[in-house]
């Protein structure tokens, strides 16, 4: 049936670094090429928009109280993404006009924090332009916790998607045994796993994930060489001291539910890469191994999951 396949297209594209503006055009570009090519979801980098901060190993980031550093975060907030100000509603706008889903890597600001923190999330937004999730990475990677606040449960919430249901998590929390479980456990076959970028991160858990709940998995990886780096950017000289020539080569890829390649990592390639995926193939994996379906025990093991948005303050009124 035409309702069991889905056309997907992974989005492996560099940011205009730290310039949220440039990054949203180029963003827009893609999702226009993307539906034009009839594709029904499209999957962006972990925090794409507007990049992610390689500043931090490159200029001795955790030095505190240090004038570059305090003067790079600013910029990067500067150029951070705060949804209830509407600075996705040109994106959501063209996920509706081409009947498009999106997941979309994002550095928020989000006004229910205070409007100063910054989080690496993880946006859904579903084919009649409307946002359905925000999930808050839960807990940012060793230098990142210099420049991003961990997240909560709220996000990890599953969608509906023609047959599939699809879930994601944000780059090392797909390691996380416990928030994988709690996708798997509601009905998720279809993982979107996003990355900054780089086949290492990839080309090991992609299948393993596959394997172990039977599911499609999506990675997707941004890319980003030294010269990605624009002019204008605060204290360019320091940062591009000690940057490679190449930060980020790609590795995005699909693995199919018995854990084998639907496609291989794709490294230093920009561009779009399209497949279609075959819901009857989760079918066909599950008749022998689901993790929270016949192969589970939940009278002896469960997760409690806490989906409360988490906020410093709480206002009762009279």
């Amino acid at each position: 049936m035409k309702h069991d396949f889905l056309t997907v297209a992974l989005a492996q594209i560099s940011p205009v670094w730290l310039d949220k503006l440039a990054t949203i055009t180029k963003i827009e570009k893609a999702i226009i090429e993307a539906g034009s090519k009839k594709a029904e979801l499209i999957v962006f980098g972990e925090t794409l928009l507007p990049g992610y901060p390689f500043w931090i190993s490159l200029t001795d980031g955790a030095q505190f109280d240090n004038k570059v550093q305090k003067e790079i975060h600013a910029h990067y907030a500067q150029n951070a993404i705060a949804i209830e100000r509407g600075d996705l509603e040109s994106i959501c706008r063209l996920a509706a006009k081409y009947n498009i889903a999106v997941y979309l890597g994002i550095i928020e600001r989000p006004l229910d924090r205070g409007g100063h923190s910054l989080y690496a999330s993880l946006v859904y937004i579903d084919h009649t332009g409307q946002i359905k999730s925000v999930h808050r990475k839960l807990q940012p990677t060793y230098e990142e916790r210099l420049t991003w606040s961990p997240g909560d449960g709220n996000g990890l919430v599953v969608h509906p998607l023609k047959a599939f249901t699809v879930g994601g998590l944000n780059c090392w929390e797909n390691w996380m045994p416990l928030p994988r479980a709690a996708l798997y456990g509601q009905g998720e076959n279809l993982h979107i796993a996003v990355w900054p970028g780089s086949d290492y991160n990839t080309k090991d858990i992609t299948r393993f994930i596959a394997r172990e709940s039977r599911s499609y998995v999506i990675s997707v990886s941004s890319l980003m060489k030294k010269e990605d780096f624009p002019e204008g950017t605060p204290h360019l000289d320091k940062i591009l001291e000690k940057t490679p020539d190449i930060l980020s080569n790609g590795g995005s890829c699909i693995a199919g539910p018995d854990g084998e390649w639907v496609l291989e990592p794709v490294v230093h390639k920009e561009g779009l890469l399209i497949q279609t995926l075959d819901f009857n193939r989760v079918l066909q994996e599950r008749q022998n191994f689901d993790p929270v379906g016949h192969y589970s025990r939940p009278d002896i093991t469960q997760l409690h999951i806490n989906r409360e948005r988490q906020s410093t303050v709480r206002f009762t009124e009279e």
